[in-house]
């Protein structure tokens, strides 16, 4: 523990990321509290104070309809936290799951689960999803679908790469010398080396979630008005560029933000539990 808080303080940018990635989660859980406007969350016009530039009633400005930005990239937060996380709940222990057996296995299993990850792999993330969302309606649940349906192969890659060089090492020999189950030495001797890599890997995909799912959304893809989403928010902004910048500026900045401090967190967390090992 003292060796991770020495990793984490003396390394300024750690630090940052910690900060940030703290203030996107308090702002997005505690989103009804601190959202000056939260019924602007929803379909709420008001024409007084249609496409105001930032004062101090409304420190973004205002949309096109009179909602409050600085309300609605905060909600945007939540979205995109809840997305991040409900994909990465599905997509890593699939991943995982494959990439263990596949590694521990080797042969037939290694070669039929390999080639479909490899499958996967060979189209570009963001086709893919975009092809699926172009076939299902776009909501909330099949964006995660979308994104989930890319997210699997990464870790199955990676797991598989850690399951197989771990296979030969003494402890597993050990393991099957004693008789013991397949799923013993994949979950309970293999799989634990792993967590870091894992662990690690999660932390900076919630940056790259976040990035995918407003790509989306500035395509019309992914989630719907009149729920806020930074993509979408980005994409009815850039039509009215430079004169209204803050329609496109504060929602960019707001994915900016997420996606740097996700990634500082990742980068420590691989520099602390490489020191751990």
């Amino acid at each position: 523990m003292n060796r991770t808080m020495v990793i984490l303080f003396r390394n300024p940018l750690s630090l940052l990321g910690l900060l940030l990635v703290t203030l996107v989660v308090v702002l997005a859980v505690f989103a009804d509290f601190i959202a000056p406007f939260p019924e602007h969350r929803g379909a709420v016009v008001d024409f007084v104070y249609f496409n105001k530039a930032p004062t101090a009633r409304n420190i973004m400005g205002t949309d096109l309809v009179g909602r409050d930005l600085f309300s609605r990239i905060i909600y945007a937060y939540r979205i995109s936290l809840i997305l991040g996380v409900v994909v990465l709940a599905i997509a890593v222990p699939i991943g995982v799951i494959v990439g263990l057996f596949a590694g521990y296995l080797g042969g037939k299993s290694e070669f039929v689960l390999m080639r479909l990850t490899d499958v996967f792999l060979s189209i570009p993330p963001l086709v893919l999803a975009i092809a699926m969302m172009g076939v299902l309606e776009p909501t909330l649940l099949n964006a995660m679908l979308a994104v989930t349906a890319m997210w699997w192969p990464w870790y199955a890659r990676l797991v598989y790469n850690v399951a197989r060089s771990e296979r030969e090492e003494g402890y597993v020999l050990a393991a099957e010398v004693i008789g013991a189950s397949k799923y013993h030495i994949v979950f309970r001797e293999i799989l634990p080396n792993c967590l870091p890599a894992i662990i690690t890997k999660m932390t900076l995909d919630m940056g790259f979630v976040i990035i995918i799912a407003s790509s989306l959304s500035f395509l019309g893809l992914g989630v719907q008005p009149p729920t806020p989403d930074l993509g979408s928010m980005v994409a009815e902004g850039a039509r009215y560029l430079p004169d209204s910048w803050w329609l496109t500026v504060f929602p960019g900045l707001a994915i900016l933000i997420a996606v740097f401090g996700f990634n500082l967190i990742g980068d420590a967390l691989r520099e602390i539990l490489g020191a751990e090992q």
